[in-house]
């Protein structure tokens, strides 16, 4: 396990982004990444993120990053949940038509293997994030098509 948790994982990103959590703090949940995770979360960083950076030419911020499987039960992520493995990062998208930008450079730009646009709820529809999630799923050699929830932009 990793105790350092000022990591850096790239030129923009710290190992902290993706494991503060008020939910962890508050529960007393130990939310510590295993290397492998740590792993995951560099090339998450390297490869979907700090393009993603270069390209709004700002800081982009992360809501949810790793959680640990007794975290991420306790958010009510999935057993399967990406985040879990250091795979995924949900990030915030200031307003609606800023989001939907972002969105759109991504699924044309960026290797992941799937994209989703999310909503605290209809009633709070501009308070809004994307869950990028199965980078782990690539390789270096092998480009995968884009998968998008089925539904678009909800």
């Amino acid at each position: 396990m990793i105790k350092n948790m000022s990591i850096i994982l790239s030129e923009h990103f710290r190992l902290t982004e993706f494991t503060t959590s008020l939910v962890a703090v508050t529960r007393r949940i130990d939310n510590t990444p295993p290397l492998s995770a740590v792993g995951n979360l560099q090339q998450l960083c390297l490869h979907v993120l700090e393009p993603l950076r270069a390209h709004l030419g700002h800081a982009v911020r992360i809501n949810s990053g790793y959680r640990s499987p007794r975290l991420n039960a306790a958010v009510g992520g999935v057993k399967t949940s990406d985040h879990t493995r250091g795979c995924a990062a949900d990030i915030f998208v200031p307003d609606v038509k800023t989001g939907r930008e972002w969105f759109a450079w991504m699924m044309d730009n960026l290797p992941l293997d799937q994209l989703i646009w999310e909503t605290a709820s209809a009633v709070l529809a501009e308070r809004c994030w994307i869950p990028i999630e199965g980078f782990h799923k690539l390789s270096p050699t092998l480009s995968l098509p884009f998968k998008a929830k089925r539904g678009g932009f909800r």
